[in-house]
């Protein structure tokens, strides 16, 4: 049962009501999200290689002329957020294996949890009328995803948008779905 750091698990523990009951808790598996997210960062290297190339370009490959703030001194100020986004992009297989590393997924009697645990701490709640749509995403060493939620939503613009919440990158995928269709049944919403 337990694939969790103990201080995560101390950390969860201090989340549960007095007459709860922890049926199943485990961690991400850091190395499927950083996969995850390894399409994104081939396209982010040449992004950031373009992004460095232009602002120098149109710096004319030196540094600004800061004592003559024309317009063209300040144009390769342009590409300065173009970069910053290549360096986020980059940055997202380790950001990913971060936040895998301070995420707890729970199934207790009375709820699902999904906490994340850092600077600040982060709780998502799952009771069972929650729990409104099982989807099982399973790959062939029995890991994967169980998204047990769908909320549709209308953004400001009124776009029609769907969040999907669920344990994501876990560990013997069909024990985690039959313990979560028992937590249904138990708590009579199946």
């Amino acid at each position: 049962m337990l694939e969790v750091s103990e201080s995560l698990l101390r950390n969860l523990n201090s989340e549960l009501r007095r007459d709860e009951v922890l049926k199943w808790v485990a961690q991400p598996i850091s190395s499927q999200l950083v996969k995850s997210s390894f399409w994104l960062w081939l396209f982010f290297i040449p992004w950031t290689a373009f992004s460095l190339f232009w602002t120098a370009g149109a710096s004319g490959f030196h540094w600004p002329d800061w004592g003559n703030l024309g317009a063209y001194s300040l144009f390769p100020l342009f590409g300065l957020p173009f970069i910053a986004i290549g360096i986020w992009g980059l940055a997202l297989p380790f950001t990913m294996r971060r936040k895998a590393n301070s995420t707890v997924y729970a199934i207790t009697n009375q709820r699902l949890l999904i906490a994340s645990f850092g600077k600040t701490t982060n709780l998502q709640i799952f009771f069972p009328k929650d729990v409104n749509h099982l989807n099982r995403v399973e790959k062939s060493d029995g890991s994967g995803d169980l998204i047990f939620s769908h909320q549709i939503y209308r953004d400001s613009d009124g776009d029609r948008n769907i969040a999907k919440e669920g344990f994501y990158a876990v560990r013997d995928l069909k024990k985690v779905e039959r313990l979560i269709e028992d937590f249904l049944k138990t708590n009579q919403q199946i």
